[in-house]
């Protein structure tokens, strides 16, 4: 009897604590979204899209009639101004299709299969160079959008080489010196492509594959050395396993190193962060910024270094 009682006293202090929460959850409202960047060397490329409300579908078709194709996009540089054409992917400058691949995370085979239109020119007075602010221009559905980004000058590595790993010589990381400009913001990206040959007279990798971002946020004017990872997929079946994020001796290595401003960098790094954290109930919300105000995305500027490293001893 005891024993109920006491049940039954627990069930009615755990009830009574019970305290119903109203969540007020704003309508979905459809925005502009952005992804557009311009290289030093490179035409400027914008893909445009409209927002998706989370609970639409997620197949192709609903990904592919999400892009936009009646906007009006121009760029200018200070001295040129220039409006940008729709391209089928398939149209576009070899380079101008490998930075779409990039962006999109395709192969460039599977690049020509996709039925999207990108703003692009192959106006030479408006290709990317050091030095020079690149203003962006959209009108869509009524609204003016705007967006600014700068071509940096790069920084170079004063040294770059491949360090064989001392449990397995066969395998190494690519190890680099650098010495960050001291007094300026500096965000950085690094990319790598193998440039092997195949047997079939190809590069081992067409496009470059990140391997990270990185700020000099408590390195601002040092000198440091580090070492990178492996970012590209394994296509050779005799590269061991436990060693898939090493490079291997013999393999030659282009290293893109990319300045980027800081608006460009949160952007990245902040998206990139966000995709590490998918699926994962425990991080922390993400709020991904843009340099274009009333839009999603980002305008981008980009500007790269490169060196080969060459993996021997």
């Amino acid at each position: 009897m005891k024993k109920a009682l006491l049940f039954f006293l627990l069930l009615a202090c755990t009830t009574s604590c019970n305290k119903e929460v109203q969540i007020d959850i704003p309508g979905y409202e459809e925005q502009l979204v952005v992804d557009g960047r311009i290289e030093t060397g490179g035409f400027p490329i914008v893909l445009l899209s409209k927002s998706q409300n989370v609970y639409a579908p997620t197949d192709i078709e609903a990904y592919i009639s999400s892009f936009i194709s009646d906007a009006q996009v121009s760029v200018s540089n200070g001295s040129q101004t220039v409006s940008l054409s729709l391209f089928p992917l398939s149209s576009l400058p070899l380079e101008s299709q490998k930075t779409v691949a990039e962006m999109l995370k395709l192969n460039l085979n599977e690049l020509q299969f996709l039925p999207i239109q990108v703003y692009s020119t192959t106006d030479q007075s408006i290709k990317g160079e050091v030095g020079k602010t690149y203003n962006l221009q959209i009108a869509y559905n009524g609204k003016n959008y705007a967006g600014s980004t700068s071509l940096l000058t790069p920084v170079a590595l004063n040294n770059l080489y491949w360090k064989a790993d001392e449990s397995n010589a066969e395998y190494g990381y690519s190890w680099a010196n650098l010495t960050d400009p001291a007094g300026d913001y500096n965000g950085y990206k690094w990319e790598a492509k193998r440039i092997n040959i195949t047997s079939s007279g190809a590069y081992l990798d067409d496009l470059y594959k990140r391997a990270g971002y990185f700020e000099d946020r408590f390195f601002d004017g040092l000198t440091f050395e580090f070492s990178v990872e492996n970012p590209l997929k394994r296509k050779d079946t005799t590269h061991l396993e436990a060693y898939k994020r090493y490079y291997r001796i013999g393999d030659t290595v282009v290293i893109k190193l990319s300045r980027l401003d800081k608006a460009t960098y949160d952007f990245f790094d902040k998206k990139s962060t966000q995709l590490g954290n998918g699926g994962n109930p425990f991080a922390s919300p993400i709020n991904i910024p843009s340099n274009i105000p009333g839009a999603l995305g980002i305008w981008a500027g980009i500007s790269p270094w490169y060196d080969t490293l060459a993996c021997q001893p």
